[in-house]
């Protein structure tokens, strides 16, 4: 079946970077879906959408939380999209997760899993940072 694959997750102190990779297994994943987005689950609170990337032009989407130190990115080369964090902080610390919709990102309701309705979900990559 088609996967999502995350990788690139660890731990950080605070003010450090990672760089999370997301790329399919076994499919296209810029190629076939115009929709890709990072999410994460901390530890009692629900999914929040972190960015997301119109594969076929220039649109990217960020949560306030996050503008400024995250950047999401695509390299179709390597079929892969990434997101490249900045300045971690403790409260940044949670379970990141891909997913990708073949449709169009909807603006700022890419943030939103429910109402981009994304179709292909990755298992996660845990992000610690410690203060």
């Amino acid at each position: 079946g088609q996967k999502l694959v995350e990788s690139g997750g660890g731990s950080v102190p605070a003010g450090g970077s990672l760089r999370l990779s997301c790329a399919g297994s076994g499919f296209a994943l810029t190629a076939g879906y115009n929709c890709v987005g990072w999410f994460r689950r901390a530890p009692g609170k629900e999914r929040e959408g972190v960015a997301a990337i119109y594969t076929r032009g220039i649109s990217t989407y960020y949560a306030d939380s996050v503008k400024g130190r995250f950047t999401i990115s695509q390299d179709s080369a390597m079929d892969t999209v990434y997101l490249q964090m900045n300045d971690l902080k403790p409260e940044d610390t949670a379970m990141y997760y891909c997913a990708a919709d073949e449709g169009a990102c909807w603006g700022t309701y890419a943030l939103e899993s429910a109402k981009q309705g994304y179709t292909n979900w990755g298992q996660g990559t845990q992000v610690t940072v410690s203060s």
